[in-house]
């Protein structure tokens, strides 16, 4: 993912959590707010230290960007979207990852029919 589809500033993510709509389950909470004019998607990752240290935390950010690469022809365009890891992601493997994210991303109804 390129620079001008993350979300880093911390009034990016405030606005995000404040006015976004979220979806959870028990390894993911996901936050989706609408940006009229946006032409792609922008993703915020936030993975608490009690998810485990850094070598963890590292690899759970690099598995939910890898699932949002290889989705991005199916989000939906035009949304700020921000994924909160909790801490039984630590021991889950990239395909149960990709379970638990497309779960949150359907019921959420940000992606469209496919996979």
């Amino acid at each position: 993912m390129n620079k001008e589809q993350r979300i880093k500033k911390n009034e990016e993510f405030s606005l995000v959590f404040n006015k976004g709509t979220s979806v959870a389950n028990r390894q993911f909470v996901l936050y989706a707010l609408a940006k009229e004019g946006q032409d792609k998607f922008r993703l915020g990752l936030s993975v608490s230290k009690k998810v485990g240290n850094a070598v963890t935390r590292n690899r759970v950010k690099r598995m939910v960007r890898a699932f949002f690469q290889e989705n991005k022809e199916r989000l939906h365009i035009g949304y700020d979207y921000v994924v909160i890891a909790r801490k039984p992601v630590a021991t889950m493997e990239f395909s149960e990852v990709e379970s638990s994210l497309h779960h949150i991303l359907r019921k959420g109804r940000y992606i469209r029919k496919g996979k």
